[in-house]
């Protein structure tokens, strides 16, 4: 539950680790799936040693961006254990964010969830994705371009947009024994 008070926006917000099981690099899609419709968390971002992943969760799978542009070497990176550094699944009540710890070998996990737990004020802002031109779209993904060097990325966008495409980021506000403000924790809510 999100409401406005005056000028200040707040929600309740609970935040859990989850324990990320040792199946997970053998069925990262698998497990992330799992985890999306049990939270209701619908997109997805990963970053690699090889490049960024989309994906989202859709008609009984999780469908990833490397599975519609093989041919294109920045969008077609593998979501593979060994080169992933870290994952986000989110949506509008939250996310789930898996990393590795600090020596790399093992995995965890945190789950950030809106509408239960302690209220925590907040601000959602939005933040320009690469792309000024579309190369191409295939099952709702949009290989989109940027710059002479032509970066591409393909985030999950099925309906017709105008650019620019952004991603919506919420920031929880939180405050020291001075009373000072700080953020102690971001996420991705959507793509708009």
């Amino acid at each position: 539950m999100t409401f406005k008070t005056g000028k200040t926006l707040k929600t309740y917000s609970m935040i859990s680790s989850l324990q990320v099981p040792d199946s997970f690099e053998s069925d990262i899609r698998g497990w992330l799936f799992k985890q999306g419709e049990l939270y209701n968390l619908h997109w997805f971002l990963a970053h690699a040693d090889d490049g960024v992943i989309w994906g989202e969760n859709r008609d009984g799978d999780m469908l990833l961006s490397s599975d519609y542009f093989p041919e294109s070497p920045s969008v077609a990176t593998s979501l593979r254990a060994i080169t992933l550094q870290q994952a986000r699944l989110f949506g509008i009540s939250g996310e789930l964010f898996v990393w590795r710890n600090g020596t790399g070998q093992r995995w965890r996990a945190r789950l950030l969830q809106d509408g239960e737990g302690v209220e925590k004020e907040y601000y959602d802002e939005d933040y320009l994705l690469w792309g000024k031109s579309v190369r191409e779209t295939r099952e709702g993904f949009t290989l989109l371009e940027e710059g002479s060097q032509g970066f591409l990325h393909a985030p999950p966008i099925r309906e017709k947009f105008k650019f620019p495409v952004t991603l919506q980021v919420r920031h929880y506000i939180d405050y020291d024994s001075d009373g000072q403000a700080y953020i102690p924790y971001s996420r991705p809510m959507s793509l708009k």
